[in-house]
This record gives C-alpha cells, structure tokens and sequence, in this order.
C-alpha cells in the first residue's frame, strides 16, 4: 500500500485544499466559484479512476491478452475461445463488423485479468472457416512465466502463402 500513499496524500491535498478555499470562494461570482469546483471535481475523479485502476490491475500481477487478425483468404475467424491453466477465462463470437474492424488492423483486447507469479500456460482456441470454406478449428498454447511485471500478449491469426493455411502464433509484448 506504500505504492499508493503519495496518490492518497495529492488526494487528501485536493481535498483539504476545496475547504480552505471555501471562504475565499465567497467573494468571487457564483459562476467563477462553479466552475472552480467542476475543475476540482474532474481533477479528483481522473486521480480517483487512476488509484483505482491501480488496485484492481496491479503490475506485479496483470495478464493482458490481445487479437490481431491479417488474414482473410485462408481463413475467416468465427469466435475465439481463451483459457488459462486449462481452465476458460473468456470466449467471443464475432460479428461481421467485428470481423471487417480486425481486418482493417484493428487489435481486439480480449482479456485483461491478474494471476499470481509463476509457471502458466494460455491456450487460445480458433474457430471459423479454412481452406475451402471448411469448418476449421485450431488450437495454440503458449507458455509463459510471470514474474513482477505485467505480462501483454498478442495472439496472431495470419495467411501462410508458404502452405495455403491460416497461420497461428503468440507474440509476447512484455513481461516474457
């Protein structure tokens, strides 16, 4: 919690300084003093969102993963499953929009979470249509180590001209 006490003391600062200025305030013209306290208030919810980001998402413990799609003619994605240890943490089926977005560069964040320090391992489940229009279903894992640091990775579905087939892989940001 040390981490967070020069944020509490700005925090309480903010604070402190609002009723000091009260009697200051009574001088000036309704509108300035409304306007001083909406400056104020919007300061103090932006450092608010921000501690609060930063106890609910720590660092030390932040697992992030990403979808970028550069594929289209060996493979059209339906939906993506994602699990973590072997046990599921999210799944998406894919609107066409969704679909156009992602091959227009768009990256889809697709799950931002905390585990502890350590060995794991993240399987990334694809579903959609292959070759020939064929049902198509593929699975990647990737092995990773969590250290103190948070860890992004990018899961990449491109076209392989080398074999005719869609192409999986994982792609460590930081934190490997």
């Amino acid at each position: 919690m040390s981490l967070h006490r020069p944020r509490f003391f700005l925090l309480a600062s903010l604070l402190l300084s609002l009723f000091v200025a009260m009697p200051l305030l009574a001088q000036e013209s309704a509108e300035q003093q409304l306007e001083q306290l909406k400056q104020q208030a919007i300061a103090l919810n932006r450092e608010l969102f921000i501690l609060e980001e930063e106890l609910l998402f720590p660092a030390q413990t932040q697992l992030a993963v990403f979808l970028s799609v550069d594929a289209g003619q060996f493979f059209q994605l339906d939906s993506v499953q994602l699990k973590l240890n072997d046990e599921s943490v999210t799944a998406y089926l894919y609107t066409e929009k969704e679909i156009a977005g992602l091959l227009r560069g768009a990256i889809q964040p697709l799950f931002k979470g905390n585990i502890r320090a350590g060995e794991h391992t993240l399987t990334a489940v694809f579903v959609g249509k292959g070759p020939d229009k064929r049902d198509y279903r593929r699975a990647i894992s990737h092995r990773f180590t969590k250290a103190d640091t948070a860890v992004l990775l990018e899961l990449k579905i491109t076209d392989s001209t080398a074999n005719y087939q869609p192409a999986f892989s994982v792609e460590a940001w930081s934190g490997n």
